[in-house]
């Protein structure tokens, strides 16, 4: 798996394998399979300087544990926060 990091200040659709798009936003990562970066599309946008590809191994354990903490809030029901009434009423 690789990362790829859109370095625009602009939402960007970059084309993948098999008719698929990667929407990324601006300053964004998303993650490439590894034979989709000889993609010629992926390519002409790194040459361009519009994305750059991160191999996921540079980054080592602490950013893998990094990504999981911050989606693991936004899956499934959120905590109750509302108070309990109690007492006498």
């Amino acid at each position: 798996m690789h990362s790829i990091l859109n370095k625009t200040h602009i939402p960007l659709k970059v084309p993948l394998p098999r008719g698929k798009v990667l929407h990324l936003g601006p300053d964004k990562t998303g993650q490439l399979h590894d034979h989709a970066v000889d993609h010629p599309p992926i390519k002409k946008l790194v040459e361009a300087g519009k994305i750059e590809i991160i191999d996921e191994g540079a980054h080592g354990a602490g950013a893998q544990g990094d990504t999981s903490s911050v989606h693991a809030s936004t899956h499934g029901k959120g905590p109750n926060t509302t108070m309990q009434k109690t007492g006498d009423r």
